[in-house]
C-alpha cells in the first residue's frame, strides 16, 4: 500500500515539474506565501490514499494566494479505464462551475446598461409571464396559482426564479417530477426548445420567495444570446476566457483537446452503480449557461483570480470592483427562505449572491474561512472558493460524479486552511 502511495506521489511531483513552464499564474515557494510544505503535502497523502482505494481516478489541484501559486499538481489518472496519467492540463466537464461564468457574461451586460437586474424576463422570453406557480395538495395534486409578482432578471441570478432542477435528491416536491435534469434540454434540442419547455412548466415557487437551485442560470444564458445576438459560448470567448487567456474553455471540445478529458470510473465507488458523465461524449445543442462548459483547472483559476482582483487580470479588465463586489455579497434578504444548505450541506452559515454561494458570518459551516468567502461547486466533481481576507483561490477538479463529490470539497477546504501558517 505505502509503496502505491509513494509511486502515485512521484507520478504528480513529475508531472507537475514537466508542466511547470505552463503554469496559468506566477509560482511562488509556499513559505513565502504563508503555507507549510507539511500541510500542503498532506493533500499529496490525501488523494493518494483516495487514489489507492480506487475511490476516485485523479485529481488537478491548484491554490492561489496572493495571485501566486502555492500549489498545482496533478494526481492519478485522467482515464481509468486506459491509464492514462492525469495531466496539470485536464479538461474537466465543470457542470455547474459553467454558472459564474455565465453570470459574469451577464454583468458585463449590465455595465453596459444593456441587462439591469430589475428587467422583467418576460421582456427577453415573453412565455414566462404565463408561467403558474404548483402548489401541491394533501391529495398529492397541483393546484395552479398566478404569479404574485413577475420573475425579474434579479431571480435568475440567485435562483430566486420559482424554477428548479428535476432528478435532484433536494427536489422532493411533485414539481419536481416534471421538471427535466439539467443537461437533458442541452442534448435534446436549441435555446429556444429549451425556453418553450421551461415556460410549459409550474413554478416551485413564487418568485423572489425562495433559493430554489435550478435552471435559472440556463435562462440567463439564454438571455445574454438574446441581448447579444452571439451563442453564449461564442459571447464567453470574446469577453472572458479570451482576454484571461483560459485557453481550453469551450462549450463544445474539440478532437484536438478529447484525448485530456477527465473520465470517472464505470461504476460509483460508494454505490456500485453505473455512473458516467454524459456530456463528455454527448454534444449539446445549445450553450446551456448552468451545467455544459469545459475548462482546465489553470483556467478556472485564472478566473478565480480575476473575480479575486476586484474583475482584472493581467492588465485584462472582465467587470468593475463595484460589479465584483454586488455579484458576491448576499442577495438573500430576510424575505427569501435560504436553501443554500440544502444543495450543499456543509454550507450552513452561507447566503447567495449572484451565482455564487457567500458566506455571511462565522462559524456554522463545516469547513473554515472567513465571511465573504465565494464559492460553487460542479456535480461532476469539480469546486472552487475565493477567500478575499486571505486572498486565496482554491480550484479543485475531480471526475468523481457521486455523492463522493462532496466528501471531497469538505476534505479539501479543511487541508488548505490547515495548512495555512498566517
Amino acid at each position: 500500500m505505502n509503496k502505491t502511495i509513494a509511486m502515485i506521489a512521484a507520478v504528480a511531483a513529475v508531472i507537475t515539474f514537466g508542466a511547470a513552464h505552463a503554469a496559468p499564474l506566477p509560482e511562488v515557494n509556499p513559505d513565502d506565501a504563508g503555507f507549510s510544505k507539511q500541510g500542503l503535502a498532506r493533500l499529496d497523502s490525501f488523494f493518494a490514499r483516495e487514489i489507492a482505494a480506487k475511490r476516485v481516478p485523479g485529481a488537478v489541484v491548484a491554490i492561489a494566494r496572493d495571485g501566486k501559486l502555492v500549489h498545482y499538481k496533478a494526481y492519478g489518472m485522467l482515464d481509468p479505464d486506459k491509464g492514462t496519467p492525469m495531466p496539470v492540463d485536464a479538461i474537466f466537464a465543470l457542470a455547474s462551475m459553467t454558472k459564474p461564468m455565465a453570470a459574469v457574461a451577464g454583468l458585463t451586460l449590465m455595465e453596459q446598461g444593456k441587462l439591469p437586474l430589475q428587467a422583467k424576463l418576460s421582456d427577453y422570453y415573453p412565455g414566462f409571464a404565463d408561467m403558474k406557480v404548483g402548489v401541491p395538495q394533501a391529495d398529492g395534486s397541483l393546484k395552479l396559482e398566478p404569479q404574485a409578482s413577475p420573475i425579474f432578471i434579479h431571480d435568475l441570478y440567485r435562483h430566486t426564479s420559482g424554477l428548479m432542477y428535476g432528478g435532484r435528491p433536494d427536489s422532493s416536491s411533485p414539481v419536481a417530477r416534471q421538471y427535466p435534469d439539467g443537461v437533458a434540454p442541452a442534448i435534446e434540442g436549441d435555446t429556444q426548445a429549451f425556453i418553450d419547455r421551461m415556460t410549459k412548466l409550474p413554478l416551485a415557487h413564487q418568485p423572489s420567495t425562495e433559493f430554489e437551485y435550478g435552471f435559472s442560470i440556463d435562462v440567463l444564458g439564454a438571455v445574454v444570446e438574446k441581448v447579444s445576438e452571439q451563442k453564449l459560448g461564442d459571447y464567453l470567448a470574446a469577453n472572458v476566457w479570451q482576454p484571461l487567456g483560459m485557453k481550453d474553455a469551450t462549450f463544445h471540445p474539440t478532437d484536438a483537446q478529447r484525448p485530456r478529458l477527465a473520465r470517472p470510473f464505470a461504476n460509483d465507488p460508494l454505490t456500485g452503480k453505473p455512473q458516467a458523465i454524459k456530456l463528455l461524449d454527448t454534444p449539446t445543442q445549445f450553450d446551456c449557461g448552468g451545467a455544459c462548459s469545459f475548462a482546465t483547472i489553470g483556467d478556472y483559476v485564472r478566473f478565480g483570480q480575476m473575480l479575486l482582483n476586484g474583475g482584472e487580470l493581467d492588465g485584462q479588465r472582465i467587470l468593475g470592483p463595484k460589479t465584483v463586489h454586488h455579484m458576491t455579497t448576499n442577495h438573500l434578504g430576510p424575505e427569501i427562505k435560504n436553501n443554500v444548505a440544502n444543495v450543499e450541506p456543509h454550507r450552513a452559515g452561507f447566503g447567495f449572491g449572484l451565482s455564487v454561494a457567500v458566506r455571511t458570518g462565522e462559524g456554522l459551516s463545516s469547513v473554515p474561512g472567513n465571511p465573504g468567502e465565494f464559492t460553487w461547486n460542479g456535480a461532476y466533481g469539480t469546486q472552487f472558493f475565493c477567500d478575499p481576507k486571505e486572498r486565496l483561490v482554491v480550484v479543485v477538479g475531480t471526475a468523481a460524479p457521486g455523492e463522493l463529490r462532496k466528501y471531497y470539497r469538505e476534505q479539501v477546504q479543511d487541508i488548505v486552511y490547515g495548512a495555512m501558517t498566517k
